[in-house]
């Protein structure tokens, strides 16, 4: 994929579709849900409130994976296991470089938007980002070990060219993908509806409904509420 620098606005380089919908009607600020195991704690970071989780195996758990921590980092964790980037839009990666150097916590993201978070000038020359080089590069697949938890690594394009989702014990961190209510936006450089449909269609034929959908922005869902109300996803309820 030819993934290069795009003239875009820093102001839709992320979030949700912005169409009048009906209320998402999502789950709540809940911290721990029937359908998850894990403990999980949800910070509204930044100007655009983007959701960065700090992820637990229990109450007990020495260690915290930490997944888009996106800016004002001074309130995560010391101990981190590890950081997760869903992808490279600008509200997911203002932190990362700030905390990674400060827990000495290794950073995986998507390789195609790797360039994004080592070079972050290129990409968005009007916000001051301060670049990072990955330390784990991933495509899609894997299962990543870490602080007692098993992430299964999942390639989800159309909002964003190399996005991934993260999926451990019923927990699906979907990034900009799906939301409550609402899907990513595709009318930003790189974005595709088709691709991204695509994406959510297989993210909901892998995963039950129960499945506990924590998003890049808003309140947790699932999966199943999603396809039963979510106004983007009609054409998915009739295929």
């Amino acid at each position: 994929m030819d993934f290069r620098p795009a003239s875009r606005s820093p102001a839709v380089a992320s979030c949700a579709r912005r169409d009048p919908i009906r209320p998402p009607g999502g789950l709540g600020a809940a911290v721990r849900l029937a359908a998850v195991s894990l403990l999980v704690e949800r910070h509204e970071l930044g100007p655009v409130g983007t959701n960065c989780y700090v992820v637990r195996h229990d109450e007990s758990a020495a260690e915290a994976v930490v997944v888009d921590p996106g800016a004002d980092v001074a309130e995560l964790p010391e101990a981190c296991a590890g950081i997760l980037i869903t992808h490279s839009h600008w509200d997911h990666l203002g932190g990362v470089a700030t905390y990674a150097l400060r827990t000495e916590a290794s950073v995986y993201m998507p390789r195609v938007e790797a360039p994004v978070l080592a070079q972050p000038e290129n990409w968005f020359p009007e916000i001051e980002l301060r670049p990072y080089e990955a330390d784990v590069l991933l495509d899609g697949g894997e299962t990543i070990e870490l602080a007692g938890i098993a992430f299964e690594t999942l390639n989800v394009p159309g909002h964003s060219p190399g996005h991934l989702a993260y999926h451990a014990d019923g927990a699906l961190f979907s990034g900009d993908v799906l939301f409550a209510g609402s899907v990513g936006r595709t009318d930003i450089p790189y974005g595709d509806w088709g691709t991204l449909v695509d994406s959510i269609r297989g993210l909901i034929e892998r995963f039950p409904p129960e499945t506990v959908v924590y998003s890049g922005h808003g309140p947790e869902t699932t999966l199943g509420a999603e396809l039963e109300r979510n106004p983007f996803l009609d054409e998915l309820r009739v295929s």
